[in-house]
């Protein structure tokens, strides 16, 4: 990037290789990167990668294994993995913390592998994590046509016999997309009111689970959607970061209001992650219950377009990038 700004700061160049890995690392020559919304916000200057982490963009990578660091086991040169990143996704190389490499898994290409371990590690660490979504729970999960959206609904309906509500867009297609993937309930949050439509369907119970990618705007609604003993989770905040919350409705309700990142957790936890995925999620992919849904594929020299199909929500799952050949 030359500056903060808007996807005309972005180019591709030619920079230093990483340095070779060090105790415990892997060195990746990355086939394909996936966009995502938090790479905009780095672009624009809201999201700082944290200290040591590379200042290139790209959190996640799926490649071949170049070099592996002293003390990493069960890993080979050549190697077909994919990869959550702090940072560096959108470069032919990258070193990463072996905790944080998953193999490519059965059924699912190279490229399209680079779409899962953001998304995989983020629905892990939250739904079945944070808020221990439980059997014959509901769970609303909003912007289920986004990437994470669209492994939640796959994820929660291989894992648990729960009730999927998804809100997104209103284009019709869009609805029937997250509808195909699983959701019981679609819902139009520009034509519908979600808490409205949801109690109405649950008989007046709501939603015990959230996963919220709004914040600030969606916080009192998501507050009033919570069942008794519910749990809300936000992950972004595309509707701001600063909202009114009722604590006397969060008390009656006896509910609870978590914030989750990921990107700057330690690297022990991270990988206490990723091995809960491998454990936990991999099978469900594995055996094709869950497979990541690619919107487009677009080569890394059209990264401004990719942000800026990101930016018009006109996408359905993830967008990939791919490194150049030669």
């Amino acid at each position: 990037m030359s500056a903060f700004g808007g996807p005309e700061v972005m180019s591709v160049s030619t920079v230093a290789d990483p340095p070779p890995p060090g105790p415990g690392e892997v060195t990746i020559d990355v086939v394909a990167t996936a966009v995502n919304r938090a790479d905009l916000l780095q672009r624009q200057g809201f999201y700082a990668p944290p200290p040591g982490a590379s200042e290139i963009l790209g959190l996640e990578c799926s490649g071949r294994v170049a070099a592996l660091g002293s003390g990493v086991g069960g890993l080979e040169v050549g190697g077909e993995v994919c990869a959550l990143l702090s940072g560096g996704g959108y470069a032919t190389r990258v070193n990463v913390p072996a905790g944080q490499v998953l193999p490519v898994p059965a059924g699912v290409g190279l490229v399209e592998a680079a779409g899962l371990p953001e998304v995989a590690a983020t629905v892990y660490s939250t739904v079945f994590g944070v808020a221990g979504l439980r059997d014959g729970e509901v769970i609303c999960v909003h912007g289920g046509a986004s990437g994470i959206g669209t492994f939640a609904i796959q994820a929660v309906r291989a894992l648990r016999p729960a009730s999927v509500v998804a809100t997104t867009a209103g284009s019709p297609a869009k609805l029937a997309r997250v509808r195909e993937l699983g959701a019981h309930i679609a819902v139009s949050y520009r034509d519908e009111d979600f808490v409205e439509v949801v109690h109405a369907a649950t008989d007046g119970h709501g939603a015990d689970v959230i996963l919220d990618n709004m914040g600030a705007a969606y916080l009192s609604r998501n507050v009033a959607l919570l069942a008794t003993g519910g749990r809300l989770v936000v992950i972004g905040l595309q509707g701001g970061v600063k909202g009114e919350l009722n604590l006397s409705v969060l008390l009656g309700k006896r509910a609870a209001v978590h914030a989750a990142s990921l990107r700057g957790r330690p690297d022990a936890e991270k990988a206490a992650i990723v091995a809960g995925v491998r454990a936990e999620l991999w099978p469900a992919v594995d055996s094709g219950r869950i497979r990541p849904v690619i919107d487009r594929v677009l080569p890394l020299t059209e990264v401004a377009q990719a942000h800026r199909h990101i930016t018009d929500l006109g996408h359905v799952g993830k967008v990939i990038l791919t490194m150049p050949t030669s």
